[in-house]
């Protein structure tokens, strides 16, 4: 850690796998610099990790295993066994509020990745066109072959697991938590980068956010906690000139979001058609 410090980096992710001797050192060598820790867990609970001190978890309740009843100290869960804990969780009940006051207590804030969940249940993810041509063929067709088997899986959890994380992420931010917004595209190769951002964005307003405080989660709550608000997150005089320009209103109709018409990179336009139509295909190529 100290090396990358050395070199400018200002964020660490821990993994799944990490213990929570190893965690809390990670937390407290970060904080000493005045650096941020976040973290895709399993191994440790989000309530414990809260307790250490981190400052960020990724990906939302789905992937806590605290709730796991055979869960062991430092151990992973599989994740057939976190995704049924989650499944059987009663979001109203005490563990789960009790979490969220934990995480709200100890500042800890949350990215959403609400797009790569949403490819794993069935009849949920849309298959746009434009993601589509973006991949190779190949690519594609393994995509199509996956989405099919998803679809057809009739013991799939991941509709209500959706459901929930959506509901417990409304519920956290509510309640205090500084929610970010992200995207993760892996999973089954359906969440493509810059497409699966703005899919966040109508995620979060169908999970009962209104399409301003989507926004505001996608832009400025992220400077905010990288503590480059003074800089980047709003359109503001003085501020880095790197934002999009949308036909529409995404402020009213947040699907407008997909409408991005110039990008602007250092104060320099750029076609948005054109620079996805040099890029069709190539998702998957390499």
């Amino acid at each position: 850690m100290e090396d990358w410090a050395n070199r400018g980096a200002t964020t660490f992710k821990a993994y799944t796998q990490i213990s929570t001797p190893a965690l809390s050192a990670a937390i407290d060598a970060a904080h000493r610099r005045g650096l941020k820790i976040t973290g895709h867990l399993c191994s440790v609970g989000f309530r414990e990790a809260a307790a250490l001190g981190i400052d960020n978890l990724e990906h939302g309740l789905i992937v806590d295993s605290e709730f796991v009843p055979s869960k062991s100290l430092d151990a992973c869960p599989s994740m057939r066994d976190t995704n049924d804990s989650i499944y059987r969780l009663d979001l109203t009940a005490p563990p789960a509020q009790d979490l969220i006051r934990d995480l709200v207590e100890h500042h800890v804030a949350i990215t959403s990745t609400l797009p790569v969940f949403e490819t794993l249940a069935p009849f949920r993810s849309p298959i746009a066109r434009r993601v589509l041509d973006a991949m190779d063929s190949s690519a594609r067709q393994e995509y199509l072959d996956i989405r099919a088997r998803v679809n057809h899986d009739a013991q799939s959890q991941w509709g209500e697991l959706l459901s929930k994380e959506m509901t417990f992420e409304h519920e956290f931010a509510r309640a205090g938590g500084v929610l970010l917004a992200g995207l993760d595209p892996t999973g089954n190769g359906g969440d493509l980068a810059s497409f699966g951002d703005q899919r966040e964005l109508e995620l979060l307003v169908e999970a009962g956010f209104t399409p301003t405080e989507a926004i505001r989660i996608a832009t400025l709550n992220g400077a905010q906690f990288l503590g480059q608000a003074d800089r980047i997150g709003t359109i503001t005089p003085g501020r880095q000139a790197d934002l999009v320009v949308i036909k529409g209103n995404p402020a009213i109709h947040i699907a407008d979001v997909e409408n991005v018409e110039y990008v602007f990179k250092d104060g320099a336009a750029y076609d948005s058609a054109k620079l996805i139509a040099s890029v069709r295909g190539s998702v998957g190529s390499r």
